[in-house]
């Protein structure tokens, strides 16, 4: 079944959408890829850190840590924490959708240069945690891990896939890019796009 989106989500919009099902965003977006998703988590556990001064090495926490009403080391998660911890962040992530983009550099009277989605895998270590944080949705392409599945249904959120190789024709749905953060990181970094009538296939719901 097709539905034509405003985004961001409403409760009613993701209660009606099922796998499979085509969906057409209009609305915000913001791209992000594993060097941003990075540093996103890394910030997170900066922020888990100084709730008690001893919190994970970012370097070996796993996939499937997640902030619930318990988080690392036993420490209740608040909303007054969780807040904080949104905040921290270059948006807040609450309701957002992420696009697993890079694009590629835009040509004179163009918004953005082509824009393709990037393999989802690449971001599933960082994935369940800004799930928990209140992410909702994720357009990138191929299969996500059991951790960022079960982590999309606990939380009640959507990944979908957009059409690889037909990055121009995505482009032509984007009618604005402005780099929010990491602007370091090039092609890789943060990204507010506003988007209309694009296409995208839901895979997990």
């Amino acid at each position: 079944m097709d539905h034509h989106i405003n985004l961001p989500f409403t409760e009613e919009d993701l209660e009606k959408i099922r796998p499979m099902d085509v969906l057409y965003l209009t609305g915000t977006v913001y791209t992000a890829r594993d060097a941003a998703h990075k540093r996103m988590f890394e910030t997170v556990m900066k922020e888990l850190e100084t709730l008690d001064g001893s919190g994970p090495d970012t370097d070996s926490t796993s996939a499937g840590m997640t902030v619930g009403d318990t988080g690392v080391d036993g420490t209740i998660i608040t909303d007054e924490i969780r807040e904080r911890i949104v905040k921290a962040l270059p948006f807040d992530l609450r309701g957002a959708v992420i696009y697993y983009l890079g694009p590629t550099p835009a040509k004179p009277g163009q918004v953005i240069g082509s824009a393709g989605p990037t393999t989802s895998g690449r971001m599933d270590r960082y994935t369940p945690i800004l799930l928990d944080l209140g992410l909702k949705g994720m357009i990138g392409k191929g299969r996500r891990s059991d951790e960022v599945t079960d982590a999309i249904r606990r939380n009640g959120a959507v990944y979908m896939s957009a059409t690889g190789g037909a990055g121009a024709l995505l482009s032509k749905c984007i009618k604005s890019s402005e780099i929010i953060a990491y602007e370091d990181l090039g092609t890789e970094a943060v990204r507010k796009l506003y988007v209309e009538d694009f296409p995208v296939t839901v895979l997990i719901r």
